[in-house]
């Protein structure tokens, strides 16, 4: 990358290219660049309005890029913009309700987004709200039972979003809560074995969720799935290594792929979980141990890394990682 970074956003743009936004260096940075796949390059593009890190990112249906919150410079944003990659120009749009970062964002069945909890103004949120693409608005909707950042959310095969984990004042949670778009009504659900905070949650194709790692007290290798029929958590195979902040991606075979975060010092290890099996499998190794980086899975199937950090320094290095399928 042209700029170092960590804590930034990455997606995939309906043209596969990729767009990475803000991160923090030594401060918070509003600076965004490209990368294209057929070239392997990246180009520096126009910046976003206000320097942020620790935001969210999504790609609408129209295309363009909606960038929601998040920390600058010890202020916490309820600012929102929007990034049209026809033009590569940076709007600002209606703003949230809230202040917020370490929060997270969904796409509901309806087209709407739902951002929840995160951190603003001296406390742990538990409040959410809807934003509308029509009209570049923001609402306010039903607020969880349980304020909570650095938590997941998760969009369920039935509409419903799934939120757990997290932490409130430090202490990591294990409560987990329903969002029925339907209602606009948060219910309680089954908890997680293990409280966890800095994980990851991905929707696997048999539509339970994979929970893995995080930290609570320590770096943590547990993984457990979460089955929506039953709304209950079972424990599934450990990850080989424990970890946080690491990234984790449904591949297109449906196997998930997990990188780098750290345990008592950022990784550079990855692993393969196979939901068949229920197991994991230790691979090649990244070409730099690095947490808080993203990682986006390309049209092409490979998965690209970028950015993160290493014994508290941002990088710009990326790489790309291919499965190869045996016959």
């Amino acid at each position: 990358m042209n700029h170092v970074r960590r804590s930034h956003g990455a997606s995939v743009l309906l043209n596969g290219k990729v767009l990475v936004t803000g991160g923090f260096d030594r401060g918070a940075l509003n600076n965004t660049e490209l990368y294209d796949p057929s070239t392997e390059t990246w180009t520096t593009m126009s910046s976003m309005n206000e320097p942020r890190g620790e935001h969210t990112v999504f790609v609408l249906t129209n295309g363009k890029v909606l960038v929601t919150g998040g920390l600058s410079n010890h202020d916490f944003l309820n600012s929102a913009e929007l990034y049209d990659p026809s033009n590569d120009t940076w709007t600002t749009t209606g703003s949230m309700n809230d202040s917020r970062g370490t929060h997270t964002i969904s796409v509901l069945e309806n087209g709407k987004l739902l951002v929840t909890g995160g951190y603003g103004n001296g406390h742990w949120l538990n409040s959410t709200e809807l934003y509308d693409p029509s009209n570049e608005t923001w609402t306010t909707t039903g607020s969880m039972n349980n304020a909570r950042s650095e938590h997941t959310t998760s969009v369920l095969k039935n509409g419903k979003v799934l939120v757990s984990g997290g932490h409130v004042s430090r202490v990591a949670l294990n409560s987990a809560e329903l969002y029925d778009p339907s209602t606009e009504v948060w219910t309680i659900t089954g908890s997680m074995n293990d409280a966890r905070s800095q994980y990851t949650a991905s929707v696997l194709k048999n539509g339970k969720v994979l929970v893995t790692g995080g930290f609570v007290n320590n770096a943590s290798n547990s993984a457990e799935l979460y089955d929506p029929s039953t709304e209950t958590w079972t424990m599934t195979g450990s990850m080989n290594h424990a970890r946080w902040r690491h990234t984790a991606s449904v591949l297109t075979n449906g196997k998930v792929l997990v990188t780098g975060g750290s345990d008592h010092n950022a990784l550079n290890s990855t692993e393969l979980y196979d939901p068949s099996t229920e197991t994991w499998t230790i691979i090649g190794d990244m070409n730099n141990a690095r947490g808080e980086h993203t990682a986006s899975v390309l049209m092409n199937g490979k998965v690209l890394v970028t950015g993160g950090s290493y014994v508290g320094r941002p990088l710009n290095v990326a790489e790309l990682f291919e499965l190869f399928q045996t016959k």
